[in-house]
């Protein structure tokens, strides 16, 4: 049985599917409700080292507040999208799953069956 732990949104209809998939395969799930329980600064920092991207790749730039706080900024550094992102957890990307040492994004559901 695998382990996994994946950061939650229950309203949002892609973290459910992909929740739904976990339990089809039988996974030990932790599960993060990230909007009531935030990430941190050190653990936001490992999934991007394990997703291998930048840190604007994990936001969610529709959202009103990524305009609201000008996060499409091309100066802003890392850090400062980093800090946008645990200030504000509504813009991190949903779902994230953590499993065997690797992270993948639930969008589709089916990318996360890569690391189990």
């Amino acid at each position: 049985m695998t382990n996994v732990t994946i950061y939650h949104n229950p309203r949002c209809s892609k973290s459910r599917q992909t929740l739904a998939l976990l339990e089809e395969n039988n996974c030990n799930i932790h599960i993060v409700e990230y909007l009531k329980t935030p990430v941190s600064s050190a653990e936001l920092t490992d999934i991007l080292t394990k997703l291998d991207i930048s840190p604007r790749a994990l936001m969610r730039v529709k959202e009103t507040e990524y305009k609201e706080l000008a996060l499409a900024d091309s100066s802003l550094t890392d850090e400062q999208l980093i800090q946008a992102m645990l200030t504000t957890p509504k813009l991190i990307e949903r779902p994230i799953v953590l499993a065997n040492n690797k992270a993948a994004i639930g969008r589709p559901p089916e990318n996360v069956l890569s690391i189990l």
